[in-house]
C-alpha cells in the first residue's frame, strides 16, 4: 500500500500513522498536513526516521500539492483525518470549516478522481476513506442510537461542514464509481489529544489547580472511544470495508460530561501530587453558560462494524482514561509547548466570560 494520510499530525492522524509504523504492513505513508494550531509534528518526533514515512507540510486545499504527492508516490490508499473539529471555533468563526472540511474534501476527491479514474482508467484495489463524526446525526433523547441509516440533522457549523463533505464523498462513489469509504465514530480520548477538548483540558486545569469549566449542567452524554480502538477500526476498514459502506465506530461507554470530570479529578486525587490543602480536585469544577444548540446525546450502534468486519472495542473507559492520565503526567513537556499565548488567548475569550456570567457556580466543555 502507498498511503496518503492528510492531518496526520493532529490527533487522531498521528495515532493512526503510529500504529501503521508500529505494524509488521508493507507499505509506504505520506503524511500531509497544514500545521495549524493542532497539528504538531511533536506528536510524531520519534518516527519520523522511518523509510517508510515521509512528511509533507502543506493544504489539503492546494490541488497542485495533492496531485504532486499522488503522482510522485504512486498513492492507493487515502485516509482522510484532516479537518478543523471543536465545536466552539465553529461557532466562533464558522468559514474556516467550510474552508477545510467542504472544500477541502472537494479536492482530494477531485484529485482521486483524475489520478484513479482519468482516461477511463478502473480504479482497481484503490481506496479513499473518509474519517467524520457522529455528530453528523445530531442529537439524541434519552434512548436510541445512531445508526448508519440515521438521517443527517447537524446542529453547529462543524457537524454541517463535516455533513456536508459526507455527502460530497457519498457523491463521489455514485456519481465516478470512486472507491469510497466513510466512517462515523464517536468522541475520542487518549494520547496527543489537544487541550481545548474536553479529557485533556480537565487534566491539565486539575494538575495545576485551576477552575474545571462544564457547560450547563455536565449531563449532555457522549460514547467514548479511546483512539488507538479507533484508528484499529479505521485500519480494518481500509483493509476490509466494502467499497461505497459507510461504518459506525462507537466506544459502548456512554457518560455524562460531569460524570467524566468527576472520575478524571478522582483519579488524579490517587496518582497525582495534592492541591493545597489536600483540596479534593472536585471542588475546582464550575458549571458555565451553555453553548449555542449543544448537543444533548450522542450513542453508537456499531453492530455493522462487528458483525460485518469484525472489529471490536478493546479498551474500556475505565482502562484507557487511566491511560491517558498517566500519558499527561509522563508528558509534560508535550502539554507546556501546546499551552502558549495564542492557546491561552483562546481559551481566556472562550470560558472566562462564561464563568463570570454564571458567576462560579460550582463543577468543561465537551464535544
Amino acid at each position: 500500500m502507498n498511503i496518503l494520510v492528510t492531518g496526520g499530525c493532529g490527533f487522531i492522524g498521528s495515532n493512526f500513522v503510529r500504529l501503521l509504523l508500529e505494524s509488521d504492513r508493507s507499505f509506504r505513508l505520506v503524511n500531509l498536513d497544514k500545521l495549524t494550531y493542532a497539528g504538531n509534528l511533536g506528536n510524531l518526533a520519534d518516527l519520523s526516521g522511518d523509510p517508510r514515512y515521509r512528511f509533507v507540510k502543506g493544504d489539503i486545499c492546494d490541488r497542485e500539492v495533492v496531485d504532486r504527492i499522488i503522482a510522485e508516490e504512486s498513492i492507493d490508499r487515502i485516509v482522510h483525518f484532516a479537518a478543523e473539529s471543536h465545536v466552539d471555533r465553529s461557532i466562533d468563526g464558522p468559514a474556516e470549516f467550510v474552508r477545510t472540511n467542504v472544500v477541502g474534501t472537494f479536492t482530494l476527491l477531485e484529485a482521486a478522481r483524475s489520478a484513479w479514474l482519468g482516461g477511463g482508467k478502473d480504479a482497481g484495489e484503490r481506496r479513499f476513506l473518509h474519517v467524520s463524526t457522529d455528530e453528523v446525526y445530531g442529537s439524541l433523547g434519552e434512548t436510541g442510537y445512531f445508526t448508519e441509516t440515521t438521517p443527517y440533522d447537524p446542529r453547529s457549523p462543524y457537524s454541517a461542514s463535516k455533513a456536508s463533505s459526507d455527502h460530497l464523498v457519498s457523491a463521489y462513489c455514485h456519481t465516478y464509481a470512486l472507491p469510497v469509504l466513510i466512517t462515523n465514530c464517536s468522541n475520542n480520548y487518549g494520547p496527543h489529544h489537544f487541550p481545548e477538548k474536553l479529557i485533556p483540558l480537565i487534566i491539565l486545569n486539575a494538575l495545576k489547580g485551576q477552575e474545571l469549566p462544564v457547560y450547563g449542567d455536565g449531563s449532555n452524554v457522549r460514547d467514548w472511544l479511546y483512539v488507538a480502538d479507533h484508528c484499529r477500526a479505521i485500519l480494518t476498514v481500509l483493509e476490509r470495508g466494502v467499497v461505497g459502506e459507510t461504518y459506525n465506530i462507537g466506544g459502548n461507554s456512554e457518560k455524562r460530561n460531569l460524570e467524566v470530570v468527576e472520575t478524571v479529578c478522582d483519579i488524579l486525587d490517587e496518582v497525582a501530587p495534592p492541591l493545597s490543602g489536600n483540596a479534593p480536585r472536585r471542588s475546582l469544577i464550575r458549571f458555565v453558560k451553555d453553548r449555542p444548540g449543544h448537543d444533548q446525546r450522542y450513542a453508537i450502534d456499531a453492530g455493522k462494524i462487528r458483525n460485518d468486519l469484525g472489529w471490536t472495542p478493546e479498551v474500556t473507559f475505565e482502562e484507557g482514561i487511566r491511560r491517558t492520565i498517566d500519558w499527561y503526567l509522563a508528558n509534560p513537556e508535550w502539554s507546556a509547548a501546546i499551552l502558549s499565548g495564542s492557546y491561552q488567548d483562546y481559551y481566556s475569550s472562550m470560558y472566562s466570560e462564561r464563568l463570570q456570567e454564571r458567576g462560579g457556580e460550582s463543577a468543561a466543555p465537551a464535544g
